[in-house]
């Protein structure tokens, strides 16, 4: 796990770096970072890919609710993670959309007519212990179930990552976060169409905060939680699309707009299926990486319950060089596990030949993939 050492005050809208004693000046002025506990370090061995950037990136990850009840965590306090620890741990940074807020109890639920089948989710704190120890450096905090507790959930939410040294982006508390990756400063901000979050169809903020990113670091990965929901939903239409009367964004032109203001890479997530590559400028873009650690409140038949786990090399100037796809697939109540029909690699195909025939990528049998 890597620690963020990279700091900087605003001023007229300009982020400046400034080192002061130590203390980490962190997406707002003067929020001090200082007391944020280290957890070890994730030991990545050396290849012939040093020089590379490696980013393991996983769409949705909701790792059990206890509301209504606790019926809906796994048992014993099980981690759900545990059989794709070795492959989370194996890059430099380990990157997840965390669908839900970080609370033992209480907080300003959402309105539901029926508790019992309302998606509140409310996960208990030791559940960020489980994303520590597979490996997780960053997550969004930005998608529709952070505010489903209101305030106080995103409030504790904020304060149990910044304690266990996870990275984390997305509100508008928390627009964006760096870390130190080899040598580079690593940037992190994400958007999504819902309240408290950094709004995905706000583009003027959205370039200027991708913009800022950039001046201070050398690499900027944006995150979205976009595209409407459900699994007739796995094409990029490149227009607006709409879930439940909810603007949820032009995506294509979103990603391909903050590729222009500086992303070196669009993670997307929102749709809970998978969805097509793209590749633009130099850089990767994924529209949605689906379903991949979830338990109990999720429907994971037919395409939502497989899901790639993209490890992407990327230059030091951001640009993609090559990835690997491990297929996962969730069964009964959820949580990942080696996919052996590897039935996403075809689904990725699929829809790569459909919404981006432009773009000539090559996916082998295991999962590698590049240009032509």
């Amino acid at each position: 796990m890597k620690t963020s050492t990279r700091n900087t005050l605003l001023f007229s809208g300009i982020l400046i770096p400034l080192i002061v004693g130590g203390v980490y000046f962190r997406g707002s002025f003067f929020k001090s970072d200082a007391s944020v506990k280290v957890p070890s370090v994730k030991v990545v061995e050396p290849s012939d890919d040093d020089s590379l950037i490696t980013i393991v990136a996983v769409g949705d990850m909701m790792l059990g609710s206890n509301y209504p009840g606790n019926e809906f965590l796994p048992p014993n306090g099980q981690n759900i993670l545990d059989p794709l620890k070795a492959i989370l741990r194996d890059a430099d940074i380990t990157f997840g959309n965390l669908e839900g807020t970080v609370l033992n109890s209480g907080g300003d639920v959402k309105q539901c007519g029926d508790p019992s089948k309302c998606y509140a989710f409310r996960q208990p704190e030791y559940v960020v212990d489980h994303l520590v120890d597979a490996g997780f450096d960053m997550v969004s905090v930005a998608n529709n179930h952070m505010g489903d507790f209101g305030e106080p959930g995103r409030t504790n939410t904020q304060k149990v990552l910044k304690e266990k040294g996870i990275k984390y982006a997305g509100l508008e508390a928390c627009p964006w976060d760096t870390l130190h990756v080899k040598g580079l400063v690593v940037g992190l901000t994400a958007f999504a169409p819902n309240s408290g979050c950094l709004k995905l169809n706000e583009y003027d903020r959205a370039k200027k905060i991708v913009k800022e990113l950039d001046a201070m670091c050398d690499i900027v990965i944006v995150s979205f939680h976009g595209g409407a929901e459900g699994r007739s939903k796995t094409n990029v239409t490149r227009q607006k699309e709409l879930f439940v009367g909810e603007d949820r964004g032009n995506v294509y032109e979103f990603a391909h707009m903050v590729v222009d203001a500086g992303a070196d890479m669009v993670l997307g997530h929102g749709p809970h299926v998978t969805r097509g590559i793209d590749h633009y400028k130099g850089k990767f873009i994924t529209y949605s990486m689906g379903n991949f650690a979830t338990y109990a409140r999720f429907s994971l038949s037919g395409v939502s319950g497989i899901a790639p786990v993209y490890k992407l090399y990327i230059n030091r100037k951001g640009d993609f060089v090559k990835g690997e796809i491990t297929a996962i697939q969730q069964l009964g109540e959820g949580g990942p596990t080696i996919d052996p029909n590897k039935q996403v690699f075809a689904e990725i195909r699929r829809l790569c030949k459909m919404d981006f025939p432009e773009i000539n990528w090559e996916i082998d049998e295991d999962g590698k993939f590049r240009l032509k």
